[in-house]
């Protein structure tokens, strides 16, 4: 179970650093978006902290602080919440039957 436990927490840091990188690179840009690469990296750390949690009465002797790994899930969460709703609002504003008309189709 050990090495299960290094593989998810090697994959978490991972994830955890590409959600960064992509943080810090979309700030430059004009219209700032989240790049969906951050979603993904976000999704992948989370599933990878949830095996490390899962896995860690065998790795460690001494018990999981569940307080910091709560706060953590939470700021997970809402870095996917935010994300989500951004990628969902550009496809619902998409739509060509709840947007509302322009003014420039109305004169047509």
């Amino acid at each position: 179970m050990k090495i299960a436990f290094h593989i998810a927490f090697g994959i978490h840091l991972l994830s955890i650093l590409g959600v960064l990188v992509l943080l810090i690179i979309s700030w430059k840009k004009t219209p700032r978006a989240l790049n969906p690469g951050v979603l993904h990296s976000t999704a992948t750390a989370l599933v990878a902290g949830i095996v490390m949690v899962g896995t860690w009465s065998a790795a460690h002797e001494n018990e999981i602080n569940h307080m910091k790994v709560g706060i953590k899930f939470l700021v997970v969460l809402a870095i996917l919440v935010v994300g989500y709703n951004q990628v969902l609002g550009s496809a619902r504003n998409s739509c060509c039957w709840i947007q509302q008309p322009q003014e420039k189709d109305l004169y047509r």
